[in-house]
């Protein structure tokens, strides 16, 4: 009779662990929370094992955000997080009745939240992420407006975007010995940062100074409103091939600047942003669509101009993984007025190249690669209103000189890498249909090397 008992206490037991771990089977457990902060925004990211609806909401006096996650449960409190940057300046946790989690974050300003869940990755599970963006009048830069003005008899400094790829949750590549993309990038960025300030007329501007999550388009946006002349995004290169070595650049392909420009022309009605100095708000489609044509294609122009000294410059230090500048459809190399390049500094999957991206000399060869490809191209084709510009304008007053003593006889161009027609009829004042036909070019093809007569 006793034993009867104890098998049926047993058996209870069991049906009650198992109905326990039934029921908390469809709990989605939090397994951690992390956070990043930058100059304009603040990221939470909360872990959980499983899928899980929630509801935001702010109240103000103090200003806080509280986030009611259902169907959950708080393993462990919330600990170890950073709050000297970033907006939030703690964050309560508690587990309510019938499964909810609740949590509040303290805030040092105002912000503008927003959240969304996750699905899992190769990296992560499920994530539900709070984006706190900062409300302030100075918002993203706190730099002063700067005007490109080219009738202004001060010269201004041209303006290089540094952007360091990845940052925060995403950490980018990973190298054999635990390397971050997102960690060696950011320190050749701050190299090529240091670099461009100490060169006289031009300023550096850095799209991530820390390790924190930017958006793709964010990053393009940061640029414009910073008036950059140049964008370069820097990243280090991984493949499943452990060999596979050297360093590459890449531009914009036409694909990917058709379809920016469907995205552009859809939205323009809405879109305070200009292109290539004129607003689109205010113009028919077609005439829309003609100068967003126009600066598009002078952008890649330029862009591929700029990459091929950089390459050059990298071909120097090593191997590069391709002879010639790629192209592909970067999000960060959309912008339809800046010429932008995305430099692949070399495969941090490779065990040697790991090394060489760990080594702050070779950092600094790497930035200062950049830095004189980048400095070549607008020492060749500066733009107006800058301190380049008006050097140029000393140069060329004395080869006029020069050219006026020689009775004009200076008539050939040199063709080098990166050269286009374009730009080579801009620099002369020529057209292209002049310059073909004195050459007698059935095609727009250069090749470097070959004199060209200038008519």
């Amino acid at each position: 009779m006793i034993r009867l008992i104890a098998e049926r206490f047993v058996l209870i037991a069991i049906i009650f662990l198992l109905g326990a771990e039934i029921a908390m089977a469809g709990v989605a457990q939090i397994k951690g929370v992390r956070m990043w902060a930058s100059p304009e925004s603040t990221r939470l990211v909360i872990d959980l094992s499983h899928s899980a609806g929630h509801r935001l909401s702010t109240l103000v006096k103090p200003d806080r955000v509280v986030i009611d996650i259902d169907n959950a449960k708080l393993v462990s409190p919330i600990s170890g997080l950073n709050y000297n940057l970033g907006a939030i300046s703690d964050i309560r946790s508690a587990n309510k009745k019938q499964n909810k989690v609740r949590l509040v974050l303290d805030l040092k300003y105002k912000t503008r939240p927003k959240s969304f869940l996750l699905k899992p990755n190769a990296k992560y599970g499920y994530r539900l992420v709070i984006d706190l963006e900062k409300i302030s009048p100075k918002s993203l830069s706190e730099a002063p407006k700067i005007i490109k003005s080219v009738n202004s008899s001060k010269k201004r400094d041209l303006i290089v975007a540094v952007d360091a790829g990845h940052g925060g949750d995403d950490p980018g590549a990973k190298g054999p010995k635990g390397t971050k993309e997102k960690h060696v990038v950011l320190s050749i960025a701050r190299q090529l940062r240091d670099l461009v300030n100490k060169k006289p007329g031009m300023k550096a501007v850095m799209i991530r100074n820390g390790d924190y999550y930017i958006s793709l388009r964010g990053r393009t946006r940061k640029a414009r409103k910073l008036n950059a002349d140049i964008f370069i995004s820097i990243h280090a290169d991984a493949f499943k091939n452990p060999k596979a070595h050297g360093s590459s650049v890449f531009i914009l392909s036409s694909r990917g600047a058709t379809s920016e420009a469907a995205k552009w022309l859809a939205k323009k009605e809405n879109e305070a942003d200009l292109v290539g100095g004129v607003s689109l708000d205010d113009k028919d489609d077609m005439l829309a669509k003609m100068l967003l044509d126009l600066s598009q294609t002078a952008t890649i122009e330029a862009s591929n101009s700029a990459a091929s000294r950089v390459l050059s410059r990298l071909a120097r230090l090593g191997h590069t993984h391709k002879s010639r500048v790629e192209r592909a459809g970067f999000v960060v190399l959309k912008s339809p007025d800046i010429p932008s390049m995305l430099v692949e500094t070399g495969f941090i999957s490779n065990p040697k190249e790991e090394r060489l991206l760990r080594s702050r000399s070779y950092q600094k060869k790497l930035a200062s690669a950049i830095l004189h490809g980048v400095d070549g191209y607008f020492k060749q084709y500066p733009i107006p209103g800058t301190i380049y510009a008006k050097d140029v304008v000393i140069k060329k007053l004395t080869s006029q000189v020069v050219i006026s003593a020689k009775q004009h006889k200076l008539k050939k161009h040199k063709v080098v890498r990166g050269d286009t027609l374009s730009a080579i009829s801009k620099r002369y004042r020529v057209s292209i249909s002049a310059i073909k036909r004195a050459n007698k070019m059935s095609s727009n093809t250069l090749y470097i090397g070959k004199i060209l007569r200038i008519p």
